[in-house]
């Protein structure tokens, strides 16, 4: 099935309905975090390629805008059902290319199924409305207001590394079904599982143009994609550094960013502690904490931080540490990069009297589950994203202590609470700054059809199925005067 889209260790890239080589030839080595081995080559698209591959999107959508929801809705059905037929295959490339554990890849691409059906399923209840105007002072019944939705044209739809197969979906099924023609900026590190997704939105029968990947290096085509005349919607996925400049260069361009997060789980002195401690390494090591909702640290109340610490410290214990395809829970990172960074803040919060408790191991970009106990404030742990497998354990005096330090930071994506008092549970909440608080639950993306969304350095815009739909079409007024 994807015969098409590989020649030799090249990959192609989809352009106009084709798979297609860049005409200068040049190429992307893409090695695998896991051994360092060669997986592929991608394509290196020049400035002058990149403008012929929006206006061939611009032109693809002028058709694609016109055709019913429902007509759209049944391509994505189709994609869906394709993707479902190649879950093992979809899931070894990301094994291989981002380092992800098996577990974790396979149900990254069946949610992804789950998304587009329901994608399409929202779509066809899109529907406009019809407003009269007697119901606003000074007006009679001689005006009605015919409202639509209708697309706003071609979206740049930029993924990250850590959902390449899911994070790209959410960008392009939403935006397929508003009416809008789609081009795909995968991250380099996983654009050849990105690739793979392409050609099952192009085998189900896309019509051509409407799907156009574009790969290449930032520093080459990066600014000028996002800064192109002919983009009109940019959804982005990423770290708060590119999404605060990506707003500054699009040029009033509507955006919807979901960048950074230092999650909290604050954990009160009436917690049921086995099931905070669950859920808290599970969501702080999951994928080895590269997701943007990872738990990123803990705040516990002096009552009881010496019993949660142990019960977190036991099943981190647990944790299967190795190569992705063996059934492991904690993975290489990304890139040495990404190693050598979180291991600075584990190093800075040591040498300034933090307690470590598990961990510090290290081999190459393989990084062993660490939790850190008596983190304090002026150490980089508290603040800084590691997007590894590092836990700092923050301990307060009361729940005000703990809204108080999660406030502070920077970022503002989602934090966790767990308490048997609903009350204590609601205070807290409500006095967050964030997108969404988990009450009694690690903090997680989903399901697809919530809202979500970041708050100050964590994001701008919601998505969730219908929101995002919404955000990547607009709507039209047509009013009728009535004699």
């Amino acid at each position: 099935m994807f015969e098409n889209i590989l020649s030799g260790n090249t990959y192609k890239s989809l352009v106009n309905g084709k798979w297609i080589e860049s005409n200068s030839k040049k190429t992307i080595e893409i090695y695998s975090p896991v051994d360092k081995s060669l997986v592929g080559k991608i394509q290196a698209f020049s400035k002058d390629e990149v403008d012929k591959i929006i206006e061939n999107s611009k032109e693809a959508q002028k058709a694609w805008g016109n055709t019913p929801i429902n007509e759209r809705a049944e391509v994505l059905y189709k994609v869906a059902a394709l993707l479902d037929e190649n879950v093992e295959t979809i899931s070894k490339i990301m094994q291989k290319e981002i380092a992800k554990d098996s577990k974790s890849a396979t149900s990254e691409v069946k949610r992804t199924v789950d998304f587009i059906n329901f994608t399409a399923s929202e779509g066809n209840h899109v529907e406009g409305e019809t407003i009269g105007a007697d119901s606003f002072p000074g007006y009679k019944k001689n005006k009605i207001s015919f409202v639509t939705r209708i697309p706003l044209g071609t979206v740049l739809a930029i993924s990250p590394f850590n959902y390449p197969v899911n994070l790209s979906a959410s960008k392009i099924a939403p935006a397929l079904i508003a009416g809008n023609s789609v081009i795909l900026k995968p991250p380099t590190q996983g654009a050849i599982s990105a690739l793979y997704l392409a050609e099952i939105f192009n085998k189900a029968g896309l019509p051509a143009g409407l799907l156009n990947v574009v790969t290449g290096k930032g520093s080459e085509i990066g600014d000028y994609i996002v800064a192109h005349k002919d983009i009109n919607f940019i959804n982005f996925t990423g770290s708060s550094e590119v999404g605060r400049h990506i707003s500054k260069i699009s040029d009033m361009v509507p955006l919807l960013l979901e960048l950074g997060g230092k999650d909290a789980a604050i954990v009160l002195k009436d917690a049921d502690l086995d099931l905070a401690s669950s859920n808290i390494v599970a969501g702080a090591y999951g994928y080895s904490g590269q997701r943007c909702t990872a738990v990123k640290r803990v705040l516990v109340v002096n009552d009881v931080a010496d019993k949660l610490t142990l019960l977190i410290t036991e099943k981190i214990k647990q944790l299967k540490v190795g190569s992705p395809e063996d059934g492991v829970d904690i993975t290489p990172l990304i890139s040495d990069k990404a190693a050598d960074f979180v291991q600075e803040l584990i190093d800075d919060s040591i040498r300034k009297g933090a307690k470590l408790i598990v961990g510090n191991k290290r081999k190459d970009n393989l990084i062993y589950p660490t939790l850190i106990d008596n983190v304090t404030t002026d150490m980089r742990l508290a603040w800084e994203e590691p997007f590894g497998p590092v836990l700092p354990i923050i301990r307060i005096n009361d729940m005000d202590e703990g809204i108080k330090i999660a406030n502070e930071s920077e970022y503002g994506l989602q934090s966790a609470v767990f308490t048997e008092n609903i009350n204590d549970a609601f205070y807290v909440a409500q006095k967050l700054e964030v997108g969404a608080v988990q009450i009694n639950n690690k903090t997680e993306r989903g399901p697809d059809h919530f809202p979500f969304l970041g708050v100050k350095s964590s994001g701008m815009g919601t998505q969730g199925i219908r929101y995002s739909i919404e955000a990547m079409s607009r709507p039209k007024a047509i009013v009728l005067n009535l004699k």
